[in-house]
């Protein structure tokens, strides 16, 4: 079901709709999700973030791939993943499309967190209240597991249909240095655009991911429960634990009540929350360099193939040019041979025709041997200088 400006509305509907889609669904802590039909002022409203932000998100703006931390919430711009992300929820942009799909499923799988225990004999237990704070001080935060899962998509995303350009282009290539024909140039010229297309999109998560993890303050800001653990702790000197804009949340109360107990926000705990993020970061950094250097390899082979396809054009420009020359060479002797005819059988009395038969044969050797010995010479100079092969 859905929810449009207030009525449920159901999903078979949204689907039916044409246009840029407002469609939204929303995903808490439980991994409960529920599709909402918002504008853009309706999102300003639920999540503390200016209209620049949510632009960023538009599927009729191209803009790079983007990981922006704000005060309270993540701005997510990963190609076809768009998200706003708090401590307690996920907005997912499009959830119907056919590549976020799969998106929603794995955050519904991995959202939910471990439900804190209530008041009871149990949590009176020393070893009991050891155990759950030992759970909350390794367990990741939300923001960080719906990052990692956005991550983990799109790197997924982008690996398969690069190994699937690389099912298609390593043969094609092959058949082509094989059998040099039209229908293979074009295969091979379809390919080498798919993979500019693909390898755009590629470089620019990673040069986003790079430039995350070349700044600790922008890691750092993608840190939302350490600055709302902050705003409760008692430093802060406000008695307001989780500011109005957020449901409650017991997993989230617990974590904020363990920072008023403990100074578990203190440098070194930062520091270390930052390097958590950053092994987070590198994790998948290092998963799209390797896309990244297939696509590398992928472009290096066409290169390649090309250098090849080129030297054998070359090698066959050139044999038809020799060819030419024979031909040419041929043409200009036996241009002197019909040259040389064409004189003798010209209807002129001459005085050394009489009583010399003999004169048609020595003409017709001797101009022979002439034009073949012409013909001989040129080719021989031809080679001399490296015109021809040997």
């Amino acid at each position: 079901m859905a929810q449009d400006g207030g009525t449920v509305v159901p999903v078979d509907t949204i689907k039916k709709k044409t246009g840029v889609s407002r469609s939204w669904m929303l995903l808490d802590s439980s991994g409960e999700g529920t599709i909402l039909d918002l504008d853009r002022q309706s999102i300003m409203r639920r999540v503390p973030i200016n209209a620049r932000d949510l632009r960023i998100l538009d599927p009729m703006l191209s803009y790079p791939s983007t990981i922006l931390g704000r005060e309270k919430a993540i701005v997510l711009n990963l190609e076809h993943i768009k998200a706003i992300i708090t401590t307690e929820e996920v907005l997912l942009r499009d959830p119907l499309d056919d590549n976020v799909v799969p998106i929603v499923e794995e955050l519904q799988r991995r959202l939910p967190m471990a439900v804190c225990r209530g008041e009871g004999e149990d949590d009176d237990r020393p070893e009991m209240r050891n155990e759950v704070e030992t759970d909350a001080e390794t367990e990741f935060p939300f923001e960080f597991r719906a990052l990692e899962v956005a991550l983990e998509g799109i790197c997924s995303f982008l690996d398969a249909r690069t190994r699937e350009l690389e099912t298609a282009a390593y043969p094609a290539l092959d058949e082509l240095t094989s059998k040099i024909s039209s229908r293979n140039l074009d295969r091979v010229r379809k390919l080498k655009s798919a993979m500019t297309r693909l390898t755009s999109p590629v470089q620019k998560v990673r040069d986003e991911l790079e430039q995350l993890l070349d700044d600790d303050d922008d890691m750092a800001d993608l840190y939302l429960s350490r600055k709302l653990g902050g705003v409760s702790s008692p430093a802060s000197g406000q008695g307001q634990g989780i500011p109005n804009w957020f449901p409650a949340s017991p997993t989230l109360c617990s974590k904020i009540s363990k920072a008023s107990r403990t100074s578990g926000f203190t440098t070194q705990s930062t520091e270390n929350d930052v390097e958590e993020l950053e092994m987070l970061l590198e994790a998948y950094f290092m998963q799209i360099e390797s896309t990244m250097n297939k696509l590398s390899t992928l472009r290096e082979y066409i290169d390649d193939t090309e250098d090849y396809i080129n030297i054998q054009l070359d090698n066959h420009r050139n044999q038809l040019i020799q060819l030419e020359l024979f031909l040419s060479s041929g043409t200009v002797c036996l241009s002197m041979y019909s040259l040389v005819a064409a004189i003798f059988g010209m209807n002129i009395p001459y005085t050394w025709k009489a009583d010399h038969g003999y004169m048609f044969k020595w003409v017709v050797i001797l101009t022979g041997i002439a034009c073949a010995s012409i013909f001989l010479f040129l080719i021989s100079y031809a080679r001399h200088k490296g015109l021809v092969g040997s």
